[in-house]
């Protein structure tokens, strides 16, 4: 299960009372689709996730055993990482006005009965991430990621091997020729460069109202509806988060909710209009569902940067 031969050195125990019902995989490995993989991993049924908190970088190991959620943790910010589990896990996730009355979503909602909404309070770890991702395949973003991580991150502490996209600091001081040869162009890089310089400010959104919040992350150029959404379900918690410019979720929805190959902005945002509150869980369900509107013509390739 973990690396017997990596030292963890020391840890910080707690457990938490599970809500009922739950389901922690369901609830915490959706983050991957945003966040830096390294960072987060399900190993034999436990969940390691690393993070660089306000004390100082620390990773998590999740367990639910029974009627409770066994948690360690490793590093500086070990206790803070623990103070955040119940945000994390959606402990307090409400669901009471939502209605998954479409067969589509009803049949998922029973197979991922205990899925809940959390947040995990982390705004640059989700930002960085949704900059590179845009316009780019999933690929090519896991590629970049990797490569940033790998050369100018670190490892995180703990008894397995996960690693960490650089500190702020470091990101807003890389030159755009630094970004380039990991397949990041000066556009995107600016981006990054932008809101890593403004980290402190951005960090504090997760107490803020969500309004705030979206106005704040749209106000930096290169973070549009789309990103800002993206962090906000992630980091924020908004389970309504609708990312709108989407390559694949308005055909997602339009085939899932109204049997239609091809979807807008627009259709989408219709058709979800009667689950307002609960959109972003919507799509959450669909996604896991593996439903997908039938493909047409080939993939977008892999696009490299890194020679051009």
């Amino acid at each position: 299960m973990t690396d017997p031969l990596r030292s963890s050195g020391p840890s910080r125990k707690a457990s938490f009372p599970a809500p009922k019902p739950f389901n922690l995989p369901r609830t915490v490995l959706p983050l991957k689709g945003t966040l830096y993989r390294g960072q987060l991993r399900s190993v034999g049924g436990d969940i390691f996730k690393a993070a660089r908190t306000p004390d100082g970088v620390a990773t998590i190991r999740l367990r639910h055993v029974g009627s409770k959620v066994e948690v360690e943790a490793w590093g500086r910010g070990a206790q803070w990482l623990i103070d955040t589990v119940p945000a994390l896990l959606g402990f307090d996730d409400d669901v009471s006005g939502f209605v998954p009355a479409h067969p589509a979503m009803r049949d998922q909602w029973l197979r991922s009965k205990g899925a809940r909404w959390g947040k995990t309070n982390r705004v640059i770890e989700a930002l960085v991430p949704a900059i590179i991702g845009q316009k780019v395949t999933g690929k090519g973003a896991a590629q970049s990621l990797r490569a940033l991580a790998r050369r100018y991150g670190e490892s995180a502490p703990g008894p397995i091997e996960m690693h960490l996209l650089p500190e702020p600091e470091t990101l807003a001081a890389l030159p755009y020729y630094d970004y380039h040869p990991l397949g990041i162009e000066k556009k995107r890089a600016g981006a990054v460069r932008r809101v890593a310089a403004r980290a402190v400010r951005l960090e504090l959104l997760s107490t803020e109202p969500l309004e705030e919040g979206y106005r704040v992350l749209q106000a930096f150029e290169g973070v549009g509806p789309w990103t800002a959404a993206l962090v906000a379900g992630i980091a924020l918690g908004d389970a309504d988060a609708v990312p709108v410019g989407d390559y694949h979720i308005p055909n997602t929805v339009a085939w899932a909710l109204a049997g239609e190959e091809r979807g807008t902005d627009a259709r989408m945002l219709e058709l979800l209009e009667p689950y307002r509150g609960h959109r972003g869980r919507v799509i959450r369900l669909l996604e896991a569902s593996g439903i997908g509107a039938p493909a047409y013509g080939p993939r977008n390739p892999v696009r490299s940067i890194a020679t051009s």
